[in-house]
């Protein structure tokens, strides 16, 4: 079926040439390379085109490409993308084999293979070899991920819809790839593995040596290549700062980046206890949630699990509950359009709290589009609040085509504020989520499988409440005659616990043993801190040139970035240095591309060239279990009819819906029942089915209770608990018991406060992260009060509750 909206290309009923994909990595510490071999094979009578657009994550640097067709085997190279392009076609065009790998120019996670004149009945194995480092999540633990699914990208009205390079998506359902996975991964680190985690299948961890710093582990058998596959690794002392100092390529001229050794320092900034402790908090918080269609998706797969955007809303109320008085906020919401609960923002208190959250309570996944640009830019143009830091909270789901466009927004805008993003389920790109925190000078989490977004959400806000760290600033200190250039664009965010990376590129004669030290200095909360680490300069073993690639990536980006920023007059010159640095280094950019022509003497391929494009999984179900989604109500612009969107055509991201004359549907006006919709793009009509106006086009389904949720929501703004009925029922008790067991001296706000507390600590502690903030404030709101009778008021509740929770463990 044509997805014709959306400029997505249809899937035939062709053989497709990609059997197989075997993937390899390797983790030291937190850098990980990854190999993996894509296996075709031509079923054809015609020699064959195939091309396979497909996903890696978005600070991949991107360092080896090889073919093996027979017993040939040929090796990229890395050259001007133009160039490479002519290479390819002449070599197609002169009947030999060809491969080119290209970088998407408007995202850097969306790669494109061209296998060119596969002969017929032969197969190819194409070896794709890439470096990246890993995240560290709130829990320490460092995140990997192989990206299995290519949504269908949403791409802005008005934008064309070819996309860039001619990259063209076919997609099917993930229960009809046609083929299959396997994935080993290996970890090494100074320090012991304690334990590796996924959202897949594992078989059991192999330790390979007594110390635990070596492990080995795989996915099970059965495995299907229907999701992303997510390994989280944890090693114990996680927050130690460490450095990795790498010899030269020996081929290389000296003086280059891949001829000198090369550093990698990751840092660990720890503030001062005291300054922390001194600073009071304060901020403006905007939150943008999407409301696209597929937020209306399961987070993940389990029974009864929530749609993304009922995990949204929940995350909103404990956000809400949890920042101090006296800042201000508002909350955005966009699809195709967006809104705002506020003209602008406004400041926290009991009345504009229940008026936001009432909002929130009522919002649904029903805005179409993920056009995230344009909300971006009016929360840019509001002017900033003297003495309240803007923190911006992204929610998203979607993948877009404007990533770059999007990214460089952020940065241009970083000076205002901080931004932390959040990717949600299955698919959300990661060059989006981590652009956006990288740029905003804040922090990127994502949520997928069975994760919560609630602690993950309150660990943002935990880094959002620390003061802005200024002035930040790293010295060297080298032997004589040695020297460094920093290949890192400068630090701008610095958080408690959060980990720094620098490159730089060593140059002199290094001695024997020889040490050298890196201090951090910075201001924080008015008062200047530093921290200073020591670190051997002696080369590593056994690191190949990991450190160099990456490095070379580094600076490949901010040139990237520096040229979307310039001027024409300048724009030659910068893509030029983007250029030489990446032939140099063997690591992709956007302005080279891979390229592999076999030239060994043969007969040229006789027959027709037939191009088959590769199908990647699309984000339906993903093959999960669980009902299927409802259909959703949209109407077409030009004949304004009601639209039901089967759940069978979920397929799409949301966002193609409201392309070329879609619409949330308007009930007010509608044509007669069965009147045939055109799509605007393309004359054809659209897969969807009319309905009339009296038919119920979706069920609501029951709202789920979450207990915590339900005493939470009925908090004050300044962290106090009514005694109410409402109260009673959320601890589970009637509203007799609760008044009866109150200390008759006790004031009642104070009474239903200390019991909310006692309940969270006693029956909800597994979920501390969650409720930890709202429960400060509380206790703040207790200290203010001088509250008398303290003490028998936790008596009273551990015995109405059953609890025995000390007064010293709830902070009072």
């Amino acid at each position: 079926m044509e997805r014709c909206c959306c400029g997505l290309l249809t899937v035939k009923e062709e053989p497709v040439p990609l059997k197989s994909v075997e993937v390899e990595v390797e983790v030291r510490d937190h850098v990980a390379t990854v190999v993996s071999t894509l296996n075709y094979e031509n079923q054809e009578d015609n020699p064959l085109e195939a091309v396979f657009v497909f996903p890696l994550p978005g600070d991949a640097a991107v360092c080896h490409f090889s073919a093996k067709i027979g017993q040939t085997e040929i090796v990229a190279e890395v050259k001007e993308k133009q160039n490479a392009r002519e290479e390819y076609d002449d070599a197609l065009s002169s009947g030999r084999e060809a491969f080119l790998l290209q970088e998407s120019e408007e995202s850097p996670d969306i790669f494109s293979l061209s296998v060119g004149c596969l002969p017929p009945k032969e197969s190819a194995s194409i070896r794709l070899e890439y470096v990246i480092e890993l995240a560290v999540q709130a829990d320490d633990g460092l995140r990997f991920c192989l990206p299995a699914v290519l949504n269908p990208r949403y791409q802005p009205q008005g934008s064309g819809d070819e996309g860039d390079d001619n990259i063209r998506v076919t997609s099917i359902p993930s229960t009809e790839i046609p083929y299959t996975l396997s994935f080993c991964a290996r970890v090494s680190s100074p320090r012991p593995v304690v334990k590796i985690e996924s959202n897949c299948s594992l078989d059991p961890l192999q330790y390979l040596n007594k110390e635990q710093t070596q492990a080995t582990t795989k996915l099970a058998a059965g495995h299907k290549f229907d999701r992303d596959v997510e390994v989280l690794i944890y090693y114990k002392d996680a927050h130690q700062p460490t450095a990795v100092v790498e010899a030269g390529e020996a081929s290389a001229k000296p003086g280059t980046l891949m001829g000198d050794p090369a550093v990698m320092l990751s840092l660990y900034p720890e503030f001062p206890q005291s300054v922390m402790s001194s600073v009071a908090s304060c901020g403006e918080f905007v939150c943008l949630l999407d409301r696209s269609g597929s937020m209306d998706s399961s987070l993940n797969n389990s029974e009864n699990s929530q749609t993304c955007i009922e995990s949204a809303r929940d995350t909103l109320l404990l956000l809400f509950k949890s920042i101090p008085m006296g800042c201000y906020f508002n909350i955005y919401s966009f699809g195709s359009t967006y809104e705002h609960i506020f003209p602008k923002s406004v400041e926290y208190s009991q009345k504009t709290m229940e008026e936001a959250l009432k909002k929130v309570g009522e919002m649904e996944a029903d805005l179409g589009g993920t056009e995230i640009l344009q909300p971006l830019e009016h929360i840019f143009s509001q002017p900033c609040i003297q003495n309240q830091p803007r923190q911006l909270f992204v929610f998203t789901d979607g993948e877009v085509f404007n990533t770059k466009e999007v990214i460089d927004l952020v940065k241009r805008n970083s000076h205002l504020h901080r931004c932390f993003s959040f990717g949600i389920g299955e698919g959300a790109s990661s060059a989006l989520i981590n652009g956006l925190a990288k740029a905003g000078g804040g922090h990127a989490q994502f949520i997928t499988g069975t994760d919560r977004m609630q602690p993950k959400v309150m660990q943002s806000l935990r880094y959002a409440l620390q003061p802005a760290v200024i002035d930040v600033s790293v010295s060297w200190d080298l032997p004589k005659n040695v020297s460094v250039s920093v290949l890192s664009p400068p630090i701008t965010a610095v958080f408690q616990g959060q980990r720094s990376l620098v490159y730089g590129q060593l140059s002199g004669q290094i001695p024997e043993a020889a040490e050298g030290s890196v201090t951090v200095k910075y201001t924080l909360a008015g008062q200047p801190s530093q921290n200073q680490f020591n670190f051997s300069l002696k080369p590593a073993e056994d690191s190949g040139l990991t450190v160099h690639r990456l490095a070379a990536r580094t600076r490949i980006r901010s040139l990237e970035m520096e040229n979307r920023e310039s001027d024409d007059r300048e724009d030659e010159n910068i893509k030029k240095k983007v250029v030489e640095l990446s032939v140099q280094s063997g690591v992709s950019s956007v302005f080279t591309a891979f390229v592999a022509v076999n030239k060994s003497d043969g007969e040229a391929i006789q027959g027709p060239l037939v191009r088959r494009d590769v199908p990647t999984p699309m984000l339906m179900s993903c093959g999960m279990s669980g009902p299927p989604p409802r259909p959703l109500a949209y109407s077409c612009a030009m004949t304004r009819c009601a639209i039901s969107i089967e759940p069978e055509l979920l397929c799409m991201d949301d966002a193609s819906l409201p392309v070329d004359g879609l619409q949330p549907y308007d009930p007010s006006s509608a044509p007669d029942e069965g009147q045939m919709i055109q799509c605007a793009s393309s004359g054809g009509p659209l897969p969807f089915r009319i309905v009339g106006m009296d038919e119920e086009l979706s069920v609501p389904s029951e709202p789920r209770v979450d207990p915590m949720l339900q005493l939470v929501s009925l908090q004050k703004a300044s962290g106090s608990w009514d005694l109410d009925p409402a109260l009673a029922a959320a601890v589970g008790k009637t509203t007799a018991e609760v008044e009866k067991q109150k200390p008759a001296p006790a004031n009642q706000e104070v009474w239903a406060t200390i019991l909310s507390l006692i309940w969270l600590s006693g029956f909800q502690m597994d979920a501390r992260d969650e409720w930890e903030l709202l429960a400060m404030k509380a206790v703040s709101w207790l200290r203010a009060q001088n509250a008398s009778h303290v003490e028998e008021c936790v008596d009273a509740g551990n015995a109405l509750l059953g609890c025995k929770v000390q007064k010293d463990a709830l902070g009072l």
